[in-house]
């Protein structure tokens, strides 16, 4: 077998097997596929697309480059949670411990900041001592202890995707959906969960914004999940405007800390309720979502869910009093510069996305590999979507420390707030749809 003969057949819109495609992901580590060729490869894939079977079975030969974790000394149903990613999209930080609470394991593996949105693992290392570069031991340990363990992808799992998600962001294949598909599970897959819920975000500020494109990746993470023999379901949801009232790095762990303390926004709150309730019933705990919904609220009434969390972040190396006094232990920026409503009227729309790329010109994202995060900007929303506001009332806070850009950060961000004359005008519901 040949690298260049797979990529011709490939490229002349060919159907490859799963062995054919299990050789050119095992010649990553043995040399026998070289980067240039699997470059070739993936411009074709581009291309070409992908059958579901191919998906499948690069997927699956990801998976299997590294080590398929085995939690099966930990007693109990495994299941995770992954977001495609948006603007204040902390729901994992919220859903982890309720779910935990009710008495699913969550092994969570995580990842950073990509593009405009932000990263569950940035979030975690604004926490003083978090620890989110555990070994496979060292996650087994936490989540035997915690019930939950949150951390970033290791060496061992699915090193082939590590090579190819570099490798398709230095030749502009980024945006092929069996590509993203198939990386997305192929760690997820990897963790040792039995089944897996997906928060597949669409809307302005999404990676995926065309609710078309962003279903149909839904489907085909669904199908290679079945595929491979592990439950999944997903839910569709909206990302016009920022989620929950902040943006930013610790600003979101705080906000986190308000959620499970039940005085969260009621958008971000739903959301996370009913993500861990799909959870708790794929875990077999409800047999019904309302049963779901209900246990997921009282570990946020009766505090269960607020001390999972704490325990876990004692348990990776991070100080657990963030949870009782968040604002006397991270991170907090220099200054707050006020956004004002330049007119009388109702907030008409949030563009998420020119949120997210204003806050990552004052540091709360990075523009190349090396960038340091600044942990403490970001931007906090006193108005969402329908709700009235005076002319000169302040709308939004920036949490600003280096004012370089601050100028052209404030311009962005006053220019993705939009208000309307007439009344009435409402937000999309978070939750579109519920795809099986």
């Amino acid at each position: 077998m040949r690298a260049v003969d797979l990529i011709r057949k490939k490229r002349d819109n060919g159907e490859l097997s799963h062995s054919e495609i299990a050789f050119l992901v095992e010649g990553i580590s043995n040399g026998q596929v070289l980067e240039y060729q699997w470059s070739a490869m993936l411009m074709a894939i581009i291309w070409r697309g992908m059958t579901d079977s191919e998906t499948a079975a690069l997927c699956d030969s990801m998976m299997k480059s590294g080590e398929i974790v085995d939690l099966s000394m930990i007693p109990g149903p495994k299941v995770d949670k992954h977001s495609t990613g948006g603007i204040g999209d902390k729901t994992s930080l919220i859903l982890a411990p309720i779910a935990a609470a009710a008495g699913v394991n969550v092994p969570m593996v995580s990842g950073r900041g990509l593009g405009h949105t932000g990263g569950t693992l940035d979030k975690l290392e604004s926490i003083p001592g978090f620890n989110v570069n555990l070994n496979l031991n060292q996650y087994r340990d936490v989540l035997a202890l915690c019930r939950m363990v949150l951390i970033g992808q290791t060496p061992q799992i699915a090193p082939a995707d590590k090579f190819l998600y570099a490798l398709r962001d230095a030749t502009s294949t980024v945006e092929s959906i069996p590509l993203i598909a198939s990386s997305i599970m192929s760690k997820k897959l990897a963790e040792g969960i039995d089944g897996l819920v997906l928060d597949v975000k669409t809307g302005h500020g999404a990676f995926m914004p065309d609710e078309k494109n962003a279903r149909k990746l839904a489907v085909t993470m669904i199908d290679i999940a079945k595929n491979l023999g592990k439950k999944c379901i997903a839910l569709l949801t909206n990302m016009e405007q920022p989620l929950g009232r902040m943006a930013g790095n610790s600003l979101e762990i705080y906000e986190c800390m308000e959620t499970l303390k039940g005085r969260g926004a009621t958008d971000l709150t739903s959301l996370s309720i009913e993500l861990a309730a799909e959870m708790i019933v794929m875990a077999g705990i409800s047999k019904t979502m309302p049963d779901a919904r209900h246990l997921a609220q009282s570990t946020i009434d009766n505090g269960s869910a607020l001390d999972h969390f704490r325990q876990t972040i004692a348990a990776q190396g991070g100080n657990p009093s963030v949870c009782d006094d968040p604002l006397g232990i991270l991170p907090m920026a220099r200054r707050q510069i006020p956004i004002l409503a330049n007119a009388d009227g109702w907030i008409s729309s949030i563009k998420a996305r020119d949120i997210g790329q204003s806050i990552m010109l004052l540091g709360a994202g990075r523009e190349h590999v090396a960038s340091q995060i600044d942990y403490a900007v970001g931007s906090e929303f006193l108005k969402k979507v329908g709700d009235p506001v005076k002319a000169g009332e302040t709308i939004a806070i920036l949490h600003v420390n280096h004012e370089t850009r601050l100028p052209q950060a404030k311009d962005l961000f006053q220019q993705a707030i939009s208000i309307s004359q007439q009344p009435g005008v409402k937000p999309l519901p978070v939750i579109l749809d519920r795809i099986t």
